[in-house]
C-alpha cells in the first residue's frame, strides 16, 4: 500500500468518525471547526490569559520571589475554580486524559515562541510525581506537558528532578505550611547534565509556588552554575 493511499485512507476514515464522534469544544461544547483543537476560536479568544512571559517580572515571579532565584516566567492562564477552563485541566490531570495537556503545551508554545520566550533555553524538566503517586495515577500529567513544549519547539528534554517523599495533596493548607511541608521533597537527578543549563521547570498549576520552590532550588544546590525558568499551564490568584 502506497503511503499517499495510506493518508488517503486515513483522511476518510477520520473524516467518518468524527461525523459520528464530533470533537467538540472543551468549553462550550460547540463542535470544532477544521484546524480547531480542544478550544473553538472564540473561546481560546476569551480565555483569561496572563501574558506573563511579556514582563520582565510577572505574577509567576511574584509567587516565588525571594525563595529561588528565577530569570523567566510564564503562564498562560488565570486559574479561577468556577471558571470552564479549569475542567481542561482537571480533565487532563485526574480524569485519564492527559494527551489534553499535550494539545493545550503545543497553543501555548506557538504563542510562546512568537515572542522569542524559549531562546536560550536548553533543556525542559516537568515535575516529578512520587513513584507510589504515578502508579496510582497511571501517568504524570506533566509529562505530557513537556512533551507538547517539545513538539513545537524541540527543546531537549529530561527527567532531572525525582520525587524522594510521598506526600498528600496539600490543598487545604496555607502557603507557609505548604513551603515548610515540601522542603526535601524534590531532588536534582544526574547534575552533571545540567552544568551551565537554561533549564524550563514544568507543572501545570501555579498555586503557592511551593513545589516549584522546591524544585528550582534542588537544582540550584545541586548545580550552581544552571540558570532556571519556570513555566505552568495555570496560576492562581491568591487572596
Amino acid at each position: 500500500m502506497t503511503t499517499m493511499l495510506m493518508i488517503t485512507m486515513r483522511r476518510i476514515f477520520n473524516g467518518i468518525l468524527n461525523l459520528i464522534y464530533p470533537n467538540l469544544c472543551e468549553i462550550c461544547g460547540r463542535k470544532l471547526a477544521p484546524g480547531e483543537e480542544v478550544m473553538c476560536l472564540h473561546c481560546s479568544y476569551e480565555l483569561p490569559r496572563t501574558n506573563a512571559h511579556r514582563s520582565s517580572f510577572n505574577v509567576v515571579h511574584e509567587r516565588l520571589v525571594g525563595t529561588t532565584p528565577v530569570e523567566l516566567g510564564a503562564s498562560w492562564f488565570f486559574y479561577y475554580r468556577s471558571s470552564p477552563y479549569v475542567a481542561m485541566i482537571h480533565r487532563g490531570k485526574y480524569n485519564g486524559h492527559p494527551e489534553l495537556l499535550r494539545i493545550l503545551a503545543r497553543k501555548y508554545a506557538r504563542e510562546l515562541q512568537r515572542d522569542g520566550f524559549f531562546d536560550g533555553i536548553d533543556l525542559i524538566v516537568g515535575v516529578p510525581l512520587h513513584p507510589l503517586k504515578l502508579m496510582m495515577r497511571g501517568y504524570n500529567q506533566t509529562d505530557y506537558i513537556v512533551k507538547g513544549l517539545n513538539d513545537i519547539t524541540g527543546i531537549k528534554t529530561g527527567k532531572n528532578l525525582k520525587a524522594a517523599r510521598y506526600r498528600k495533596t496539600q490543598t487545604r493548607k496555607g502557603v507557609f505550611s505548604r513551603w515548610l511541608n515540601s522542603q526535601g521533597d524534590y531532588k536534582a537527578k544526574n547534575p552533571i547534565e545540567l552544568e551551565g543549563k537554561h533549564i524550563l521547570v514544568v507543572d501545570d498549576v501555579l498555586t503557592t509556588g511551593s513545589t516549584l520552590i522546591t524544585c528550582c532550588n534542588a537544582i540550584h544546590e545541586a548545580v550552581p552554575s544552571a540558570r532556571i525558568s519556570v513555566l505552568t499551564l495555570a496560576v492562581t490568584k491568591l487572596g
